[in-house]
């Protein structure tokens, strides 16, 4: 293995010298079986050295997530002293250090990581209850469970004793709290209390609270068309298309995924969701099954979205038994889980000042250019897989440039 890594005979021999030289090969072998690059594994084979000298992995013993961020600092410490910008490489080598000593040490078995809180009985069964009863999309399951479980991580009680004790002040309490923060929206309460009003109807049937406790909570009010529609001017837009005109496979991938944002106003989950047999090259169409248990849509597929993806696949898509086409671009390849990263770098190295970078920021722009072209509500509903016209209309509500026309619209005199 060490042969093909290494051109000098000293590299070589320092790596067949060096402790844990079993456990060492063990993992290389197996990335290079996940399709690492051999320059990768190169990379992979020094920090394993880096790992053993400032974590002492020679002693048998399992290693903390702390510990693996102090030496990470050290180490850090260490490389940025041979460098000009000493902040950026300090804040690269913790990450690095960090990434392979996680994904060594949790193949070896020796990583402890801190212990996630279990889910409380009564959530276990309520989402057993969605499931099998409701038969609720997964992800409405994954929402109302992640709700439950920071509701629930507030009390030091038992989740039965909790339950039972529950009371209208303390939930009007706990939601103002919530909203005082400022880290959520009014509208992202308002979608909380509608999940936790759910359970606690089905906590009321199964006796762990008073009768009548999920009537009591109040949600703030959300004003229709109270805010203003936000997005991207078109040509910000274009601007962000032209950051991946380069012929890395990061750019490559991220000039489709931009596409399918832009041309289509897709949501992230959607296209993330999306696989090779999806998409028919000689009708040139794709189809799309939408979120939340919705409708499977046909789409024409545009000439130029085509030529990306067909460019993505050839020449940056890794080889894999995964049919999704978006797949992570480091060994072990797997499909992507979220795009924002792809968008919101891209928008902050052209120092655009928007209010969101991720990728509903271009599926916004989409619906304003939509509406700017004068295409009807009902056609853009269509595709952006809106079920209400009402959702739609937002996007419509105030077009600010149309308004300065009027503003400065001259009344001959008329006053």
């Amino acid at each position: 293995m060490f042969k093909q890594l290494y051109k000098k005979p000293f590299s070589i021999r320092r790596q067949l010298s060096a402790p844990l030289l079993e456990d060492r090969l063990r993992y290389l072998v197996h990335r290079e079986e996940q399709g690492t690059a051999r320059s990768v594994l190169r990379t992979v084979a020094n920090y394993q050295l880096i790992l053993i000298k400032y974590l002492s992995l020679e002693k048998n013993r399992m290693i903390t997530f702390e510990e693996i961020k102090t030496a990470a600092h050290r180490w850090a410490l260490h490389e940025m002293r041979r460098f000009y910008f000493k902040k950026i490489i300090y804040h690269l080598g913790q990450l690095r250090f960090i990434k392979h000593a996680k994904n060594w040490l949790r193949f070896l078995g020796r990583l402890e990581m801190p212990a996630s809180p279990h889910a409380p009985q009564q959530v276990v069964e309520f989402v057993d209850y969605m499931q099998k009863e409701k038969y609720l999309s997964e992800i409405t399951i994954s929402d109302r469970f992640k709700m439950l479980k920071e509701f629930f991580s507030h009390t030091k009680k038992l989740p039965r004793r909790f339950l039972a004790r529950l009371t209208p002040a303390y939930l009007d309490a706990f939601l103002i709290q919530k909203l005082q923060q400022g880290s959520c929206a009014r509208r992202t309460i308002q979608t909380f209390v509608s999940h936790l009003r759910v359970f606690l109807r089905y906590a009321e049937s199964r006796g762990w609270c008073r009768s009548g406790i999920s009537d009591s909570i109040h949600a703030p009010r959300v004003y229709q068309h109270a805010t203003l529609p936000w997005s991207p001017s078109w040509e910000d837009v274009r601007r962000l298309l032209k950051t991946t005109k380069g012929n890395r496979p990061s750019d490559i991938r991220a000039r489709a995924v931009l596409l399918l944002l832009t041309v289509y106003g897709l949501r992230e989950s959607e296209i993330g969701q999306l696989r090779l047999e999806d998409f028919d090259w000689e009708r040139g169409t794709f189809r799309l099954k939408r979120s939340k248990n919705g409708p499977t849509h046909q789409f024409p597929l545009a000439q130029t979205v085509g030529q990306a993806l067909v460019r993505y696949i050839k020449k940056a898509r890794p080889r894999s038994t995964h049919r999704e086409v978006f797949l992570t671009l480091d060994a072990p390849f797997r499909p992507v889980t979220g795009f924002y990263a792809i968008v919101a770098l891209r928008w902050k190295s052209l120092n655009v000042s928007i209010q969101h970078r991720g990728t509903h920021s271009l599926r916004h722009a989409c619906a304003t250019r939509l509406i700017n072209q004068g295409v009807s509500l009902k056609t853009i509903a269509d595709q952006l897989g809106h079920r209400d016209l009402e959702t739609t209309r937002i996007y419509a509500k105030v077009d600010l440039p149309r308004l300065r026309e009027v503003a400065n619209f001259n009344l001959g005199g008329l006053s």
